[in-house]
C-alpha cells in the first residue's frame, strides 16, 4: 500500500469553503507527496466541470482528464476527510479520495474502491476514519488489486 497511498497523503481534519477548493486540497496533497506536476490540479478541476466526481456515500473522487496522465509521475491516492462536509452540487461530501494515475491504472483504482463504497459499514469507517491507520487498513484491498493485476 505505500507506494500507492503515502501516509503523508492521508489528511483527515481538511476544511474547504467549496469542491473547488477541496479539489485544489486534493491535488496539492498529491503535489507534495511528488505524484503529480503542478499542472494536474487543473486538469482534476477542468474533469468535475465536465461531470462530477461525487460516487455517493459521501464520498467523491476527484481525478484528472485524460490529457493530465502527462502530469502524473507515478500512480497514487490521497484521502482527505472534510469532517464538516463540503457541498458538492447538492450532495454533501465528508472524504475524497484523488486519483493520480498515467495508464489505465485509475480504472483498477475506481473498480477495487467501488467495492469498498458498495459496503455501507467499510464505507461508513472511510467517512468516520480519524486514524490514518484506519485508512491504510480500509484501503489496503485498492494495493492488493492493483498488485494481483500487474
Amino acid at each position: 500500500m505505500s507506494d500507492l497511498l503515502d501516509r503523508r497523503a492521508i489528511r483527515l481534519a481538511e476544511k474547504a469553503a467549496d469542491r473547488e477548493e477541496a479539489i485544489r486540497r486534493c491535488g496539492e496533497i498529491l503535489k507534495e507527496t511528488g505524484a503529480v506536476e503542478p499542472g494536474y490540479i487543473d486538469t482534476m478541476l477542468a474533469r468535475e466541470q465536465s461531470i462530477s466526481t461525487y460516487v455517493g456515500e459521501g464520498v467523491a473522487i476527484p481525478h484528472g482528464t485524460l490529457s493530465g496522465k502527462e502530469l502524473v509521475k507515478r500512480d497514487a491516492l490521497a484521502v482527505l476527510r472534510f469532517p464538516e462536509g463540503v457541498d458538492w452540487g447538492g450532495e454533501q461530501v465528508t472524504v475524497c479520495v484523488a486519483i493520480a494515475a498515467a495508464g489505465d491504472g485509475h480504472v483498477e483504482l475506481l473498480a477495487a474502491l467501488a467495492e469498498i463504497l458498495l459496503d455501507e459499514d467499510q464505507a461508513r469507517e472511510l467517512r468516520e476514519a480519524t486514524d490514518p491507520d484506519k485508512v491504510i487498513q480500509l484501503l489496503g484491498s485498492i494495493q492488493e488489486e492493483k498488485d494481483s493485476n500487474s
